[in-house]
Order: C-alpha cells, then structure tokens, then sequence
C-alpha cells in the first residue's frame, strides 16, 4: 500500500512538473519592454487592480515582485488591458513576455507603487466610493508567480463582471512545483500581513468586502479569520461579505478546528470541492493520506459547520489536474460574479440560500451546453442539480 502510494505520488508531480514547464524568471516578467499598437476596438477592458503582498522585490526588468518574502507589506496598483478576442475561462498570456501585444494578448502595461499604506488606502477609498462601497480581495494559490496571480484575477474580474474595487493579495509563492514546502511556509508567515490588508480595505470605506481564495491561498484566508475571530471581528466590523474557498489545499481536520473557532459564519461561505482535482491527491499523500477540503467526499460532515459545499466533480475546467475549475470554466465564473453582485440582504439567511440555489440551478443550465451535476450541500439541506 506504502509503495502505491509512493507511485502515485511520484507519478503525479511528475505530472504537474510537465504541466508547469521549465519556467525561467524571464517568463514571469510583468512589464514588457515594449507594446504593440492596438486600436481601441482591440480592447474588451481596461482593469486597475490593487495589490498587498508580502514578496520581496525583483531585480530582473519588469518582473517587479519575486518569490521571496519581505519584512512588510508593499502596496502597488497595476492597470491591465483584457483583448476583444478573449474567451471566458481564458487567460491569453504572451508566449514572449518582452513585447507585449494587448490586441491578442493580456496586457500589464504599468505599475505604481505606493509609497506608504497610507497612499493606498486613499487611493483605494477614492476607487471603493466611485464602485459602490464594494471591495473583492483575491488570494491566489501554491505555485503562482506575480505576473500569474495578476492575470488570474484580472480574468476573474473580467469573467464575473465584478464592479467593485478588485485587491489581489499575493503571498511569496516561489512558482515551483517542488516548492509546496517553502510555499505551505510563505502562506503562514503570510497570515498577519492578510489581517493587515483586511482591515485597511475596512479603514477604507469599504461596505461590503468579498473574499475569493483559491488552493493553499484557502489556507492562508481561513487561518486569518480565525485569527479575527480570536481577536472578536469575525465580520470586519459587520463588512464581510461572501466567502469562497475554490478547491481548498487545507487538511480537513485543520479545516474543521478552524470553524469552530471562528463560528457559524453570519454570511455565506462557499466551499467549491472536487474529486478530480489531482492536485489536491498530491497534496493529501503528501499530508500523510489524508483528504484535503477541496476533494473531500463527506459534504454533510463539511456543512454541519455552517458552509455550503458545491461539490463541481462532473463540471469541466480547462487545466489537466482540474484545479482552476472555479475561474476557467466560464459558467461557474459567470456564476460567482452572480453571487458577488447582488445586493446585500438583511432577509432571513436560510431564504437567502435558497433563492442563491434556485439562481444557480437556473444560471448553470443556461450556460453549460453538456450535461453536468452539481451537488450543493447547505447547513439546511441537500440539493442536486442535473445540468442539462
């Protein structure tokens, strides 16, 4: 059984190694040296995104932000171009990042770093009155360079048609599949500089703040909550909006300890699992054969403590480990900009749910030409859905 394991184990990253390419620093250059011309008519949107990270700065061109881990949080603003020939679930990126083409391809084309948080948190009230007092903060995942982590949520973003004010929070991943330990330790020294960021998006005006977190960056979002909850803000002074954990890299017993010290959230938390996600077999092998949330089998064990588990196993994605399902499949990131749009209610929370649900149901059958199921396990119920 030890030796299975051990195959599978090593057959697996060998998988994910294969995946990721020989990736050089180069190819995660941000800033190109120069941009093709593009008519206006090339672009679908221009998209300004907010950053806090805890990497360290770069010393190669354009590439702005490393792997390594800082002192303190930087703060930074990038504005990104999405082309006209984008497809949902998509991101089109350069194959040379040196000259950038925004008319084909997405397109950082600047960068501004603030030179104190106090800078952005102006900058960022300024964006947050104009977009309606909403904010979205985006946690990315193990194995993400600077440059992948923007463009991921520039897709997101662009995909879900979210009109708030957009904060990507990036962690010092080192973007090599061999690293899941130095990352798994980048994401815990992590977890005060998110509680940082949090409550200056609060500070900032913000009157409803979503959180997206995708794989390990789920670890790193739920650990930081519950350090607000020991701290008595669970809720950012009544601001939290929707929680979403996409695919989540944490082991379940953690998981489970986490909610109890947090409580039964007073808003929604979404957890999206599957049990294709070959990824987060790794991640469990490696964890000592141990489920992870994100492929975890018992939805009910999970929703006892407040959550709703949408189980998405029989929905496609575009990556071949079914990791990124929640933003490439462009039905299911139609439908989290669904969730993130509407408007705030003070109606019953179990109502609430189940009108989501209904929406849901309804949103996914438009949008998915094959058949799929999707199973959505509430604190209050079960519910399948045949996709159709």
């Amino acid at each position: 059984m030890a030796s299975s394991s051990a195959s599978l184990v090593t057959t697996l990253f060998a998988l994910a190694t294969l995946l990721a390419g020989c990736s050089t620093i180069e190819q995660h250059r941000l800033i190109a040296k120069t941009i093709a011309p593009a008519s206006d008519s090339d672009i679908a949107a221009r998209h300004d995104l907010y950053v806090a990270t805890s990497r360290g700065f770069s010393s190669q061109p354009g590439v702005i932000y490393a792997g390594d881990r800082a002192d303190e949080t930087t703060f930074a603003k990038v504005s990104v171009t999405v082309p006209a020939v984008h497809e949902a679930g998509m991101i089109e990126k350069a194959p040379n990042p040196i000259v950038a083409d925004p008319a084909r391809y997405f397109a950082a084309d600047s960068i501004g770093i603030f030179p104190a948080k106090g800078d952005f948190k102006r900058d960022l009230s300024r964006s947050i009155k104009a977009r309606g007092g909403r904010a979205l903060i985006f946690v990315h995942g193990f194995n993400t360079a600077f440059d992948e982590a923007i463009y991921r949520m520039t897709q997101v973003v662009h995909d879900a048609d979210y009109k708030g004010s957009p904060i990507l929070f990036t962690w010092a991943s080192a973007a090599r599949t061999i690293d899941y330990v130095y990352d798994n330790n980048s994401a815990t020294t992590a977890r005060d500089r998110l509680e940082e960021t949090l409550n200056l998006v609060v500070e900032a005006g913000a009157e409803r703040i979503d959180l997206v977190a995708h794989s390990m960056g789920s670890w790193l979002m739920m650990e930081t909550l519950r350090q607000l909850a020991i701290a008595g803000d669970p809720t950012l002074q009544g601001r939290l909006g929707d929680v979403v954990l996409a695919s989540p890299d944490i082991d379940v017993d953690v998981f489970k300890s986490q909610m109890r010290r947090y409580g039964t959230p007073e808003k929604p938390f979404y957890v999206l699992t599957s049990r294709r996600d070959r990824a987060l077999s790794v991640s469990g092998l490696i964890a000592g054969n141990k489920p992870r949330v994100g492929d975890y089998t018992y939805a009910e064990d999970l929703a006892q403590f407040g959550v709703t588990v949408i189980d998405v196993t029989s929905v496609s994605g575009g990556d071949a480990l079914n990791h990124t399902t929640f933003a490439e499949n462009p039905a299911l990131v139609r439908l989290l900009g669904q969730g993130l749009l509407r408007d705030q209610t003070d109606g019953d929370f179990e109502d609430d749910l189940a009108g989501r649900i209904s929406t849901l149901g309804s949103g996914v059958g438009q949008t998915i030409g094959t058949t799929a199921d999707i199973i959505i396990t509430t604190p209050f119920e079960v519910l399948g859905l045949t996709l159709r």
